[in-house]
């Protein structure tokens, strides 16, 4: 008789979101709150801009969450971040983590300015931005987290974004903060592990996590976990990690980088595309890949 093997978990067991969120389906954003919360544990307060999240907690006095919330405008994420890790310290309080919860259109873009001043000051907080790359709360709005040759509400099929994503992470590094880390949902250890060392740090904390959106995306729910698997397999999305904006460390090396078309075929947003505008992409991933293994290896 077979003994039955015995499942190790690897993950933290508890679970600070609760159901009957108000997320979409395969959505991205979700996963991301659930494994970051899971790392970071009870002691934790979210402040939350307007973002999928401000919708997704539920409707108040309601909330799907174990943790205390501050919702605040729009670009103040990183600013109020500040003021309530300040109003902690000020009772005793120098425990509790303090985490900017937003999308990448209220760090890219809306936000970027109270971010670039936490970071400049080195404020203890733990900013996290989970990238569905549009302003998808709102519409399905092109941001700068955009993609070249995708479609939005505002770039649609005819005019799709002809500008290349804006490298946030290459931003926050030239502000020496720390520690920066790119994750994605489909590596849920890889983003425990990251948040756990982002906690054990003091000063300006950056993760950037991609976060698959099946509506803004035109994409299946059920494609979300291989979606954030395949961004990193092709080099579209790189895991590493930068301390005080010099020491680049990959966290996921790969061996047999994937073509981009395979990704790209499963998300609508993209179906309009030509070979030759692909071949332009795949030609940009390539050069940004080569550029990031040459910080890896100065260092």
């Amino acid at each position: 008789m077979k003994k039955e093997k015995k499942m190790t978990l690897t993950l933290p067991v508890e679970e600070l979101v609760g159901s009957g969120n108000l997320a979409c389906q395969g959505c991205g954003a979700n996963l991301a709150m659930r494994y970051v919360l899971k790392a970071l544990g009870l002691r934790t307060v979210l402040c939350i801009p307007a973002c999928c999240w401000a919708v997704i907690d539920g409707a108040f006095p309601h909330s799907c969450m174990s943790v205390p919330i501050y919702h605040c405008a729009f670009e103040t994420a990183a600013s109020t971040a500040t003021g309530v890790k300040a109003g902690l310290e000020m009772v005793g309080d120098r425990e509790t983590t303090v985490v900017a919860w937003a999308g990448d259109g209220g760090t890219f873009d809306i936000g970027l300015q109270a971010l670039s001043g936490a970071a400049e000051r080195n404020d203890d907080i733990l900013y996290v931005c989970y990238d569905n790359e549009a302003y998808m709360n709102t519409g399905i709005q092109r941001s700068s987290a955009t993609p070249t040759g995708a479609w939005t509400t505002t770039t649609p099929v005819k005019f799709p974004k002809d500008r290349p994503k804006k490298d946030i992470d290459a931003i926050m590094a030239a502000h020496y903060i720390p520690y920066l880390a790119t994750a994605s949902t489909s590596y849920p250890e890889d983003v425990v592990k990251k948040t756990k060392k982002a906690k054990s740090i003091k000063g300006t904390r950056f993760l950037h996590i991609y976060a698959p959106c099946p509506t803004g995306w035109k994409s299946r729910p059920e494609d979300a976990v291989k979606l954030g698997r395949m961004v990193v397999q092709n080099c579209i999305f790189p895991l590493y990690e930068v301390e005080h904006g010099e020491k680049y460390t990959l966290t996921m090396k790969i061996k047999d980088k994937k073509p981009i078309d395979d990704y790209l075929k499963l998300q609508g947003r993209f179906r309009h595309l030509k070979p030759e505008q692909i071949k332009l992409m795949q030609e940009e991933v390539d050069h940004n890949w080569a550029r990031l293994l040459k910080k890896c290896e100065a260092t």
